[in-house]
């Protein structure tokens, strides 16, 4: 009869944290990908898109740049400030404010 051991048979190989740590930082900036540049036209039917959505509250896709990837989240845009170069929006999810800059941002759709 097989008796599978699980992650104990790969014990002795994690006596070297600092080999794994490494390794992560390899495959993270593999992954990473360069930060997309935007056209002044994609950059004003994005400043329309938050601004509608701002006024009609309707939720929103929002694709933004961090730490050399693109991720999108789904949320309600809060407060936009062009001047100062930021934004505030809900995520839906968590329901948490989040502050970021206009420059970090992608792409914004309607959901």
């Amino acid at each position: 009869m097989y008796h599978d051991r699980g992650m104990k048979k790969w014990r002795p190989f994690a006596t070297m944290p600092e080999q794994y740590i490494g390794l992560q930082e390899i495959i993270n900036k593999q992954v990473e990908v360069p930060q997309p540049v935007l056209t002044e036209e994609q950059m004003e039917q994005m400043n329309f898109t938050l601004i509608e959505a701002l006024h009609t509250n309707k939720q929103v896709y929002l694709t933004y740049y961090k730490q050399g990837q693109c991720i999108t989240e789904t949320g309600f845009i809060q407060f936009v400030d062009s001047l100062g170069n930021l934004f505030i929006f809900i995520d839906d999810v968590f329901e948490l404010k989040n502050k970021m800059r206009l420059n970090e941002l992608i792409d914004v759709r309607f959901v």
